[in-house]
């Protein structure tokens, strides 16, 4: 018999998201009423001018053969566009502004142009799956580095370094992080540009949630002097204008990394839908009062998570930006582990959370929580937690009455 035993599946461990879907399918088709807030899969229509772009273009007799791998010009210029007057970060949009099919595939198609079997890679711990797998796929090696905060993440960099053999070639960034929702300043930038020269790193930052932030705007990497010498910016439609479905993401930065991610998307694709980059380009061009609409949705959600959930016994820390909240297991339940306590929250509250040991192994006193719900269904979360809790014997935090 032919061996199905591929040496890059064997690297893969199994999905611990899935375990907990699978509850869920079952649950769900006995007639549970699931309120799902494990997968960050944006529940917000699309805004309509965005949406009546596509059928504009898509109605179109010469726009349904094959479209341009590294994006069509004018949703690079596009991109550019929003670099200079949301960040003031000038970019050339044929040399520095590459378009993906979402952030995901162009992160892990620059994985598979920058790093061979025996590469060290710094990534953070907990992160975003794809920022270890990306490159564990690709054949390098993972060095996952403590990241609750940016703080922590880079205090632990030089220990890293000074452990890894063979050096490491590249570090991951994520801020707004996906799960913790921590975020980060221009100076902490400013910092892990410095130590990324000093030890010849490239810097591949995922800036997915650029966008979703509650208190002051996040800042690009790129406006740090210098950070274009050795550093891409991921970014997406897919939160901002609840595009997910659409795939359509952006790489910015060294015009190098650019390129050799260029070379590698050559040979697989030919760039998304041209009447989809279309629509991206009248969401970057045109009104963006939809965005800030968004991001209230999301900042009400949020305050309704963390008021319901911590009343409910279990205190939720308030994210200032993502659609996410990262949160510690109930110490009297932390015994568990992230994956049985989010498979018996589903069983017994039927409220599905995504278990924090799917990001790393620095999660797994966690789950992470997505704001993927209306107000009301969170409300009814908490309930149903409050409820779980108690059955536990996790007491519900009374409101102290005003004096």
């Amino acid at each position: 018999m032919i061996s199905t035993d591929f040496h890059k599946i064997r690297r893969l461990p199994p999905y611990v998201f899935e375990q907990v879907n699978r509850t869920k399918a079952a649950l769900r088709a006995r007639g549970a009423d699931i309120i799902d807030l494990g997968m960050g899969n944006p529940d917000l229509p699309t805004p309509k001018h965005i949406v009546d772009k596509l059928i504009e273009t898509a109605r179109k007799p010469d726009v349904n053969g094959y479209s341009a791998s590294r994006g069509i010009p004018g949703l690079r210029r596009a991109l550019t566009d929003y670099y200079k007057r949301r960040f003031g970060v000038s970019l050339d949009k044929d040399r520095e502004v590459i378009v993906t099919l979402g952030s995901k595939e162009g992160f892990a198609n620059l994985a598979q142009a920058i790093s061979a079997p025996g590469d060290v890679i710094l990534a953070p711990d907990p992160s975003y799956p794809l920022h270890h797998f990306g490159f564990i796929i690709a054949g390098a090696s993972i060095r996952g580095v403590p990241a609750h905060t940016p703080e922590q993440y880079l205090s632990n960099l030089g220990r890293a370094v000074k452990y890894s053999v063979p050096p490491p070639t590249a570090m991951v960034l994520c801020f707004p992080s996906n799960p913790t929702a921590a975020v980060c300043d221009l100076d902490f930038y400013k910092e892990a540009v410095k130590f990324a020269k000093k030890h010849d790193l490239w810097i591949l930052s995922d800036l997915a949630y650029n966008e979703i932030y509650f208190e002051e705007p996040t800042p690009s990497i790129l406006q740090v002097d210098g950070a274009k010498e050795i550093a891409v910016e991921f970014t997406t439609m897919s939160k901002t204008y609840s595009m997910a479905g659409w795939r359509v993401g952006f790489v910015a930065g060294n015009d190098k990394l650019i390129a050799a991610l260029a070379r590698v998307k050559s040979y697989l694709d030919y760039g998304a839908y041209t009447p989809i980059q279309v629509a991206a380009v009248a969401a970057l061009d045109g009104p963006q009062d939809c965005v800030d609409d968004i991001r209230k949705i999301y900042r009400t959600r949020r305050d309704a998570l963390v008021d319901s959930f911590t009343k409910a016994g279990w205190p939720i820390p308030s994210p200032k930006a993502s659609m996410f909240a990262w949160a510690q297991i109930p110490e009297k339940l932390r015994h568990m582990g992230s994956l049985e306590f989010s498979i018996q929250l589903i069983n017994e509250a039927h409220v599905a959370v995504a278990p924090g040991a799917g990001f790393g192994e620095h999660g797994d006193e966690y789950v992470r929580i997505a704001l993927v719900e209306n107000e009301q269904r969170i409300r009814q979360a908490g309930r149903n937690i409050r409820k779980f809790l108690a059955a536990h014997g996790v007491k519900e935090i009374k409101p102290v009455p005003a004096e």
